[in-house]
């Protein structure tokens, strides 16, 4: 595609917007679970189920939107779930049962999984027309926008109302999806070489065992990262509260300094994509995870578990990323689509095995089990290395 490097990068501008939107919109929601838990009414229990709609609604919407991406576009599928993510934040405050949260929730999931399913394709596309490991510079979007999101529904949560604060981010996610929604909607979505040009004239290549075999072992690299993000998220203030004696304030500075790490480590993704390679940046991270976390569980000192937690966001930065993309470089959206809902259900699947494992054992030894999955998804990374090649 020569001569439209510009289009390109307005391209990439445009999907790196779109990626932040998503994790600033949901960072935000995420903040006022309690107040929305409080206005409903819901029990603890309750609320578990109802929150069970954000992951159902994602779970099965990402299963379709690879189709949906293949029928109009992963551009058209991006600006129409920004749409819809936008306008479906603002309904759980509106509700007032448990069960009517839950109904909201998977219109909400529904378009989270849906604009994350399509953004990535669009994201892979561009690396494959770029020809550059970019891809977690988009990822690094989405966290920042996750921060930003997280720290400014913090700063509100005491002078705005759950209704106001995401109320506002409706406002700003249809503001930002009619900034950026135009460049994505007049690119046609890009035609990576890889995959749908044939060489040298022969007939275009098809979805074989092999492939959908890897793509479901790029899958299960996507699952093992998110475990531990998932993990982290719901169990590592708690680990560092009642096992190591630590005040709510300095447990809570412990997922904050894992959310960094990885923050940092996406941002600095691309350079290290491009001086090591995938299978190398993935071995390295994943041991690099495997290591951070044995010691941020087993630790006996507040300050080496909290180094543990950095260390472990730094080696699984990249790990997502990169299994997206490559699922995504063999089997299109439908590629990206089976490793994205891979990836949730690791996120799902962590919080509730830590939760009975703690039970079983202890809570130090159950968070062992995410450096257990960095190092699988640093041996599967090893063992594609010729499938991860370039």
């Amino acid at each position: 595609m020569p001569g439209n490097g510009n289009s390109l990068t307005r391209l990439r501008t445009a999907i790196t917007v779109f990626f932040a939107l998503d994790g600033f919109v949901f960072a935000g929601w995420v903040v006022r679970i309690p107040a929305i838990k409080e206005q409903t009414g819901a029990s603890a229990s309750a609320l578990g189920l109802a929150l069970l709609g954000v992951s159902a609604g994602a779970v099965v919407t990402m299963v379709l939107t690879g189709r949906l991406c293949r029928r109009y576009g992963n551009h058209r599928v991006t600006v129409a779930c920004a749409v819809l993510l936008s306008l479906s934040v603002a309904l759980p405050p509106l509700t007032h049962s448990a069960l009517a949260l839950g109904l909201v929730l998977l219109v909400f999931g529904a378009a989270y999984g849906g604009i994350n399913v399509a953004f990535n394709s669009a994201a892979v596309d561009l690396v494959a027309a770029m020809r550059r490991p970019i891809m977690p510079s988009f990822h690094a979007a989405f966290s920042l926008g996750g921060m930003i999101g997280a720290g400014l529904g913090a700063l509100v949560a005491g002078s705005l109302s759950p209704t106001r604060h995401l109320l506002l981010l409706t406002v700003v996610g249809l503001l930002v999806t009619a900034v950026a929604g135009p460049t994505l909607l007049r690119q046609k979505p890009l035609e990576p070489p890889e995959r749908d040009r044939p060489a040298e004239g022969t007939a275009p290549r098809r979805l074989d065992g092999r492939t959908r075999g890897l793509v479901l072992v790029f899958g299960l690299i996507a699952g093992c990262t998110a475990y531990g993000e998932g993990a982290l998220a719901d169990w590592g203030a708690l680990h560092l509260e009642e096992d190591l004696g630590a005040s709510p304030g300095a447990a809570a500075i412990g997922y904050s300094c894992f959310a960094l790490a990885m923050t940092v480590g996406r941002l600095t993704g691309t350079t290290l994509l491009e001086r090591l390679g995938r299978t190398r940046t993935v071995v390295a991270g994943g041991a690099t995870a495997a290591a951070g976390m044995l010691l941020g569980s087993l630790a006996p000192a507040l300050w080496m578990a909290l180094l543990g937690y950095a260390v472990t966001g730094i080696g699984l930065a990249n790990l997502f990323p990169v299994a997206v993309e490559r699922a995504g470089a063999l089997a299109g959206p439908s590629g990206v689509a089976t490793a994205s809902t891979l990836g949730y259900g690791g996120m799902l699947l962590g919080p509730p095995a830590i939760g009975f494992m703690a039970d079983w054992f202890s809570l130090p030894a159950a968070l062992t089990s995410v450096a257990i999955l960095a190092a699988v998804a640093a041996a599967i990374g090893f063992a594609t290395r010729g499938a991860a090649a370039r």
